[in-house]
């Protein structure tokens, strides 16, 4: 399940892609399918040796095209072990509401992604994301757990103070807020609740068969009740130094 939209966010073989923050991978295994030089970093290194399996697996499978490389490491985002412009694109995907010194972590993105570059950022929605906070105080008071509601204006503000150039936005996984809704209402810990265990069959099977009418219906409600926000943008090129 990708919250990136590819075709809003072109990938080209023999780019090179950080997923940072990449928890189990998903983003990474895609980029990876493309023919992308991909450098999966998170600071679980449980998370990271499973991504690193699946990077065998698909390679031994044959899954990623010739010259595409994978790599899984453990990692700071507010310190990346990587020299400047290292990156042709930066994907971080329900990261930043987990960290405090968000703009720290934009900062580290920005210099290590190449003039010219592009960025992919997802968190929460604001209004699915009220909904939750506002029917479990377990949701989000964990460890680890969101700290941060984004609103769209808030976020896009951060990546244009970050030196970056937004040039697209959306929302994705509509069906995914009403499950979360009644995972908050019925207990987040609490997997035994017939209306949740009902509906995560639902995502399941929407996820494995991809049928036209839940894919038709995603789309429509995404505007309304989209669980995540995706901005796209740029790293502007520096101007031509004046020889003179």
């Amino acid at each position: 399940m990708l919250t990136v939209d590819f075709s809003r966010f072109p990938l080209a073989p023999g780019d090179r892609v950080l997923d940072l923050g990449c928890g189990a991978g998903r983003h990474a295994f895609e980029c990876y399918r493309r023919g992308a030089q991909v450098v999966a970093l998170d600071q679980n290194a449980e998370e990271i040796r499973e991504v690193a399996k699946w990077f065998a697996a698909m390679k031994e499978a044959g899954e990623a095209p010739a010259g595409a490389t994978a790599t899984a490491m453990e990692g700071d985002a507010l310190a990346l072990p990587f020299p400047d412009a290292s990156f042709d694109v930066v994907i971080i995907s329900e990261v930043m509401e987990h960290i405090h010194d968000d703009k720290g972590v934009l900062a580290e993105m920005v210099r290590v992604l190449r003039p010219g570059g592009r960025i992919a950022i997802t968190v929460p929605r604001y209004g699915p994301e009220k909904v939750c906070w506002t029917l479990s105080d377990a949701y989000h008071e964990v460890e680890g757990g969101h700290i941060r509601i984004y609103r769209a204006d808030q976020l896009l503000e951060r990546i244009r103070e970050a030196g970056l150039k937004p040039y697209g936005t959306h929302h994705a996984h509509a069906l995914h807020s009403p499950y979360w809704w009644l995972k908050c209402a019925f207990g987040v810990d609490n997997d035994k609740a017939l209306p949740v265990r009902a509906y995560h069959k639902l995502l399941v099977w929407d996820i494995m068969k991809k049928p036209l009418a839940t894919r038709v219906a995603e789309q429509a409600l995404n505007p309304l009740i989209g669980k995540s926000f995706v901005a796209y943008a740029t790293k502007p090129h520096l101007p031509p130094v004046d020889a003179a």
